[in-house]
């Protein structure tokens, strides 16, 4: 039966064997399992079946096992597994609602989990991949929808930009989707959970998350510029901590980034019509919902206000603004971004 517990010989002889389980909700890529056994409750979680299934399963065992090295956990303890069925059995524990200024702990516990690789871990996980070409040519098609005209060497700021995260330095243990939803707030601290695109590359990828808002995520938030400056003055302070350096790359170029891919991680999974844009090429329908324009809306202005003093990307500034002030005449009753998340 498709629901039956995947729960082996091997996995009783060294857990014991389960009393009660309860299937949990998940994602279409996985079954998920709350399971009694004798000694302590625990999750069990199955990767289903498909063309990437082994591969996203190795990629979750590497990533738990390179966080399970931090000295304050920031991933549930991984308590046995069972490749040939691609199950993974965790630590069980109690999640709590988010006090209203969690981003701070949770880029703190973003730090401690990115700090866990070691330089000898690369080419153990795939490298963070960043926008390439089709992002580029997605987001001209954008300005060229809306009527908007390119400043001068924009088209040349962007293959630059490209270029220069493609090679951004560093072998942070990368969540990969850290959104809400995958942090548990426990009395203990929050702890990560589902590692299944884990990469290595550079960790202020996905610290700027807290200011693009949440790229990869069902939902996307907007704090208060005082709570982010806390929250990314955490991370850096937690990251010096555990390496004795300070971050190396650029928030204003990870944040451009972001802007250039838009929802390419998760929405593809959610796809509506895109009618309002019907003039952009139909891989870019991402920008065609409300929601998609609101986010959009969000990331542009983020974007033009981070990098108008960056002598690099100038020209994306002006672009980004000139296409938020367009989008918001075009469309009139868009919200800004909720200040906190649901």
């Amino acid at each position: 039966m498709w629901s039956r517990l995947p729960f082996g010989d091997e996995l009783r002889a060294g857990l014991g064997s389960p009393s009660s389980s309860r299937r949990l909700s998940s994602s279409p890529r996985s079954r998920v399992w709350r399971v009694q056994l004798p000694e302590a409750q625990v999750v069990v979680k199955q990767l289903v079946a498909g063309p990437d299934a082994d591969e996203r399963y190795a990629r979750e065992v590497t990533a738990l096992g390179f966080a399970g090295r931090a000295a304050t956990p920031v991933v549930p303890a991984l308590l046995a597994t069972d490749p040939g069925e691609r199950v993974l059995v965790l630590e069980h524990l109690d999640h709590r609602g988010p006090s209203s200024d969690w981003i701070v702990e949770y880029a703190t516990a973003l730090a401690r989990l990115h700090a866990t690789a070691r330089p000898e871990d690369v080419g153990t996980l795939p490298c963070w991949r960043g926008p390439d070409q089709a992002d580029i040519d997605s987001f001209l098609g954008l300005a060229e929808a809306l009527e908007v005209p390119l400043p001068p060497g924009v088209p040349g700021e962007l293959d630059d930009l490209v270029s220069r995260l493609g090679e951004a330095p560093g072998y942070a243990l990368l969540h990969g989707d850290p959104c809400p939803g995958n942090d548990l707030h426990t009395a203990a601290g929050i702890r990560f959970i589902d590692f299944e695109q884990a990469s290595l590359g550079n960790g202020l990828m996905e610290l700027a998350y807290l200011r693009i808002g949440f790229p990869t995520c069902w939902c996307a938030t907007s704090p208060a510029a005082p709570l982010l400056e806390r929250a990314e003055s955490a991370y850096r302070a937690e990251w010096r901590a555990a390496t004795g350096s300070a971050p190396q790359g650029d928030l204003a170029d990870a944040c451009a980034g972001w802007l250039l891919r838009g929802d390419a991680l998760v929405q593809r999974a959610h796809r509506e019509t895109a009618d309002h844009l019907a003039r952009i090429p139909s891989r870019d329908w991402k920008w065609g919902t409300a929601t998609a324009r609101q986010r959009l809306v969000h990331r542009l202005g983020v974007v033009s206000h981070m990098t108008a003093d960056h002598t690099s990307l100038h020209g994306l500034s002006t672009l980004s603004s000139h296409l938020r002030r367009q989008m918001l005449v075009r469309w009139p009753r868009l919200k800004p971004l909720p200040a906190t998340r649901p």
